[in-house]
């Protein structure tokens, strides 16, 4: 399922918004109309919006719009991207009247196994916006999976562990880094550290984990040259209560 505002996405939209590619974006793990973290979501969304575009986004229009995508009962992936349609490299400045792109896809009823991620010096622009510029991300993910790993971790020039993928890091022992929905969901519940570490650190650290709406917590069994373990009591156990955390009403 492909809507904009609701209505079935025409050819002209989805070009504008492959040419500019200018927007931002959620992605929800909906299981049976619930959604863990809704109102972070919205936030994010709301925030993205104004900070992009300098326009204010209805969070009762974008559940409205997200509900239609969604499946009554079982799982589903719904994504939300927020662009204008009307802006392109000519205009890019001008006002914006962004709509909302809602597309659908079955979750998986099975987890993902462990990543092995190899670890790569960038920070993405403006990495507090969930951003549809993802060419950077998938350029070094591509790298990195025909090199025999499952993706990047993105490091800074001075080894400060910043973020995955498209997915944030945790250690055990440890903290967050780039605290994205689901790691802030974890950290509410469980009142975890939020140091940030490096990759000096790991040579200490017992286990590793990635989060994100669409896996909630995933072991982290590889970094470069490090290994850690695929199973440990602490990540079993922020995953046991991530899985527990109840979703609210889309």
């Amino acid at each position: 399922m492909i809507e904009l505002d609701g209505e079935p996405a025409g050819p002209g939209a989805l070009a504008s918004l492959a040419l500019t590619n200018y927007g931002h974006f959620t992605t929800l793990l909906v299981e049976n109309g619930r959604v863990r973290g809704l109102e972070l979501h919205l936030e994010r969304l709301i925030r993205d919006c104004r900070t992009l575009f300098d326009a204010a986004l209805d969070p009762d229009r974008v559940r409205k719009l997200a509900r239609r995508a969604a499946p009554e009962h079982g799982r589903a992936t719904v994504r939300v991207t927020v662009f204008d349609p009307a802006l392109n490299l000519g205009n890019i400045a001008a006002d914006a009247r962004p709509g909302i792109l809602v597309t659908s896809r079955p979750a998986p009823d099975k987890p993902p196994g462990p990543l092995r991620v190899r670890s790569v010096v960038h920070r993405r622009d403006l990495p507090e916006v969930k951003s549809v510029g993802l060419f950077p991300t998938l350029r070094l993910r591509r790298q990195a999976q025909r090199a025999g790993y499952d993706d990047v971790l993105f490091t800074g020039a001075d080894g400060d562990l910043l973020e995955g993928g498209t997915w944030n890091i945790g250690l055990v022992p440890g903290g967050e880094v780039l605290a994205g929905t689901t790691r802030q969901l974890l950290r509410r519940a469980t009142d975890g550290p939020t140091e940030l570490v490096g990759l000096a650190d790991l040579d200490s650290v017992e286990a590793v984990f990635a989060t994100n709406a669409a896996v909630g917590v995933r072991p982290v069994t590889g970094i470069d040259d490090r290994a850690f373990p695929a199973a440990h009591p602490s990540v079993t156990r922020l995953a046991e209560i991530y899985q527990a955390l109840p979703g609210s009403p889309l």
